[in-house]
């Protein structure tokens, strides 16, 4: 027979191992105030595009402050990232070289957020998009006149079959496609590097690209200014049909419902599972369709940097334009000055790329963050200490 512990304490905590610290009270910090966000009820388009404005502005100080840091004169900045970028012939046509597949990206991410479906995966469907495209241009497939139409059709099939596994995993198994999106642009990614280093590589060459695309046959046509080039008329024509389509058809309602509440969009009849796929694969597409620009009208060949950051560009340009057509062209023109006016800064002013990035970074946050406090008010209340009543 055992003899049981003693218990000397009687508190909350009182059992055989209770000890006399047992029942003291636990000490809790208790800050004075706290902070809460709400959606604002009415936010109308001036105000996005003046939180833009004062967005930029500030982005542009914090950059001014930066580069002074850097040795490079105040007053420079506002030429290199206001007046060469958009005030120039020379600076706004390699604007609008930039700006071209960042509209389409753009539009392809705002597709696929619109309806909830978080697409992460842009910057692996532009590579497929490249990638068939290549293929198209490599094995010479269809006539020469219509060589530019296949490369296109090809690339946006490319992109499609990019997206379709997490839309069939989302669908079907209910995975994250947020993690499936993301993995699948390492896929793509080494699939680019099996092939310039390996069956594709340029013979005549020692660096890892495919061979060049036949001028006139396999590439787009220049516009005479600068290096703009006839895919910007394009992305113009898909950002004017879109908008058509969004804002004036029953296609453009049955999205935008669903992607405000996909189960009430589901209980009043709408087609949700049909409206979330054909938005998905239209992202995909989109995104093919894009890099079929990049490589056919900026790269003329696959390289294995010819996507890279156009994932994180998308989804900034539809996220600061609130998922809409005309606001994702805007954006994505001044997201091409931003990194024009950097590269331009880069190489005039000798500056380290990390900082050109930093600058980059800081004004995008800016942007977003004045962004966010027009859409969300910010309050400022007194909190109550644990033991008030």
């Amino acid at each position: 027979m055992t003899t049981p512990l003693p218990t000397t304490h009687t508190g909350p905590m009182a059992g055989p191992m209770a000890g006399p610290i047992a029942g003291r009270p636990r000490r809790r910090w208790h800050l004075p105030w706290r902070v809460t966000m709400a959606p604002r009820r009415d936010v109308r388009p001036r105000h996005t595009l003046a939180a833009l404005v004062v967005g930029l502005g500030v982005g542009l100080g914090l950059t001014v402050l930066m580069l002074a840091a850097s040795g490079v004169p105040p007053r420079d900045v506002l030429n290199e990232f206001v007046i060469f970028t958009f005030f120039t012939a020379e600076g706004l046509s390699l604007t609008m070289v930039a700006a071209t597949p960042l509209i389409v990206v753009g539009l392809a991410a705002a597709a696929a957020l619109r309806v909830g479906f978080w697409n992460i995966g842009i910057e692996g469907q532009v590579w497929m998009g490249a990638i068939f495209a290549t293929w198209v241009a490599v094995t010479d497939a269809g006539a020469p006149e219509a060589r530019l139409l296949l490369m296109a059709l090809a690339a946006m099939a490319g992109g499609m079959l990019g997206a379709l596994p997490p839309l069939i995993l989302k669908r079907r198994l209910g995975v994250n496609e947020i993690i499936t999106t993301l993995l699948l642009n390492y896929v793509a990614a080494l699939l680019v590097q099996h092939l310039v280093f390996g069956v594709w590589k340029d013979p005549a060459s020692s660096f890892p690209y495919s061979e060049s695309y036949q001028p006139g046959i396999e590439r787009l046509a220049q516009l005479g200014w600068g290096k703009v080039h006839i895919g910007l008329i394009m992305a113009l024509m898909i950002a004017g049909l879109l908008w058509l389509v969004a804002e004036r058809s029953r296609i453009g309602a049955w999205v935008a419902a669903v992607g405000a509440d996909a189960r009430v969009a589901f209980a009043c009849g709408l087609p949700v599972a049909g409206v979330i796929a054909g938005s998905v694969l239209l992202s995909g597409a989109l995104a093919g369709f894009g890099g079929f620009m990049i490589a056919a009208g900026q790269e003329f060949r696959l390289t294995q940097a010819l996507a890279t950051g156009t994932g994180f560009s998308a989804i900034v340009i539809a996220f600061l334009a609130r998922f809409g057509v005309l606001p994702v062209v805007v954006v994505a023109i001044l997201t091409a000055g931003l990194y024009v006016a950097g590269d331009t800064a880069q190489v005039f002013y000798q500056l380290p790329r990390a900082v050109v990035l930093l600058i980059q970074g800081v004004i995008l946050v800016s942007m977003v963050s004045a962004d966010m406090i027009a859409r969300y008010g910010i309050r400022i209340h007194a909190s109550r200490s644990p033991g008030d009543v």
